[in-house]
């Protein structure tokens, strides 16, 4: 079989590092998420935003606001580790590159939620090793769809042009997206508009956490308004326009992660995407990979980055492992 489900074999303790107390609110909220979604999100964010703040900075280098194109939101930061900055050794980094695509039901967030999230995700690459990129990109309803998906093309390319320089392989980028992040990092890699003159995406594996994988406005959805700002009013497109419809183009290894304790339908749409790049690998003639999938028991929508680069290692390692298998495209 060429798909690998890594399940939940080898996870550590959720919410580890965290005073008790905080584990106690996290561990309560985990069933009653979707009740609260803004306000949970809060909290998660009150809780780790202060543990981040404490976490050590040495040998990191951060190079912040790089323009990659003309929008004010074309931007993004640089994350470098020793390897990448020692002038002695930076004409042999070739550092795998991991570009981080942040959520925010595509009509807010950004790459700095705050002082230290979404920084967090990039500083933990870095910190293991990776040249890591924290990506900006325009919103809805200025940027509808595919804008998000250009964004991330865009950037791809200059990362590609410019990421030799920071110490990283430009043949080597690996994209994650969460959220809403997920949805154009997914696009970027698949749909027929975004995809190049190959006919496949210059990347070399995609990670979707948390991913927005079908668009739907169905009354439960809290995020339907977003879905409308970006996928547009005509429901009869959503299924053209969504990731999950496009997942048999695969053809780069691709790790879905969801959490236990989800917005309403993302876990379904999550497994339902990896079903559906499970059976393109395993037709006959299709191409191999080795694609995973995992579920990160007691975390949430918005803990399960936000937890990242702390000492809860119940995805981490998993994610570094996904991308210590991939491999650097071809030059050409």
């Amino acid at each position: 079989m060429s798909a690998v489900n890594t399940g939940n074999s080898g996870q550590k303790q959720a919410f580890a590092g965290l005073p008790v107390k905080d584990q106690a609110i996290l561990t309560e909220m985990g069933p009653h998420w979707s009740q609260d979604i803004a306000g949970n999100r809060q909290k998660v964010l009150d809780i780790y935003t202060p543990v981040l703040a404490a976490t050590d900075r040495t040998g990191l280098r951060v190079t912040a606001d790089v323009s990659y194109g003309a929008h004010a939101r074309h931007r993004l930061d640089i994350y470098q580790p020793a390897a990448a900055i020692d002038p002695r050794a930076s004409r042999l980094a070739q550092l795998p590159v991991i570009v981080f695509v942040h959520g925010g039901a595509f009509l807010r967030g950004d790459m700095n939620s705050n002082a230290e999230i979404y920084g967090n995700v990039p500083r933990y690459f870095a910190r293991h090793g990776f040249v890591a990129v924290n990506l900006e990109y325009r919103l809805a309803p200025e940027a509808a769809y595919p804008g998000g998906a250009e964004d991330v093309a865009a950037a791809v390319e200059w990362i590609r042009r410019h990421i030799a320089a920071y110490g990283g392989n430009p043949q080597h980028i690996v994209l994650l997206g969460h959220s809403a992040g997920g949805a154009h990092a997914a696009a970027y890699a698949l749909d027929p508009k975004m995809v190049d003159a190959r006919g496949q995406a210059r990347i070399s594996g995609l990670i979707l956490v948390s991913a927005r994988l079908r668009a739907d406005v169905l009354p439960d959805n809290p995020n339907a308004g977003g879905v409308r700002a970006y996928w547009g009013d005509d429901t009869a497109r959503y299924e053209q326009r969504s990731p999950v419809t496009h997942a048999q183009r695969i053809d780069t290894p691709t790790m879905v992660v969801i959490a236990e304790f989800e917005n309403p339908y993302l876990d379904a749409y999550g497994a339902e995407f990896f079903h559906k790049i499970t059976e393109a690998s395993n037709a006959p003639g299709a191409r191999k990979f080795s694609h995973r999938f995992l579920q990160v028991l007691k975390h949430n929508h918005t803990s399960i980055v936000a937890h990242l680069d702390t000492e809860d290692h119940t995805l981490g390692p998993a994610l570094i492992d996904f991308i210590a298998s991939t491999r650097p495209l071809t030059p050409g």
